[in-house]
């Protein structure tokens, strides 16, 4: 088996070298390294972290590592999982600054970048469907769609703040069961009532 530090550096530094396109983008090669590569923690303990590192300021990306890193070896576990994310993107930015200055109007260029949006796409795409997905085996239908249409009113039309979504959706969490519960239990008291 691996040693735990060298897990970490790999699967950080694959991340910040293949990640295109911002913080957004590197959450599905995180995922995959934490839960199915190296089987970390599962799906929905990542959904959890990947909320409420939502909710703190900074990037995404930065903050997934950091903690993944804390989560297997403490503090010089997130030194490393940080370092092997942003360092050799930090060393390639500035090796290759004068490379894309000198060649920005190159069709190529232009080509390569827009052939890789469609698979930064598919990717969200793909992650969002199967968090979806979890979301409604875990509210139900009812509850999963009517909380989906909540949030996109949220976060489009009416501009609220990510961070102030997620934590509304992280508090009515914290008590979704309960809640639940005492609805079941209203239901059967009512429709024992009924039949007496």
């Amino acid at each position: 088996m691996e040693n735990a530090y060298v897990q970490i550096g790999t699967a950080m530094f694959r991340t910040g070298i293949l990640g295109y396109g911002g913080g957004p983008s590197i959450v599905p090669l995180i995922r995959y390294e934490a839960v199915t590569r190296f089987k970390w923690m599962k799906d929905e303990e990542f959904m959890e972290v990947l909320a409420i590192a939502n909710t703190l300021p900074g990037p995404i990306a930065t903050k997934l590592a950091g903690y993944l890193g804390y989560r297997l070896k403490g503090g010089w576990g997130a030194v490393i999982g940080l370092l092997a994310h942003i360092l050799p993107t930090c060393v390639a930015m500035v090796g290759l600054y004068s490379f894309i200055t000198f060649f920005s109007t190159s069709h190529v260029i232009k080509g390569m970048i827009a052939a890789v949006v469609p698979i930064v796409a598919v990717m969200l795409g793909v992650m969002a469907y199967e968090f979806g997905e979890k979301a409604i085996k875990g509210l139900g239908w009812p509850a999963g769609v009517t909380f989906f249409i909540i949030a996109f009113l949220l976060l489009q039309p009416l501009s609220v703040h990510p961070a102030i979504v997620i934590f509304m959706f992280l508090l009515y969490g914290a008590f979704h069961h309960k809640l639940k519960d005492k609805w079941m239990k209203s239901k059967k008291t009512l429709g024992k009532g009924d039949g007496v």
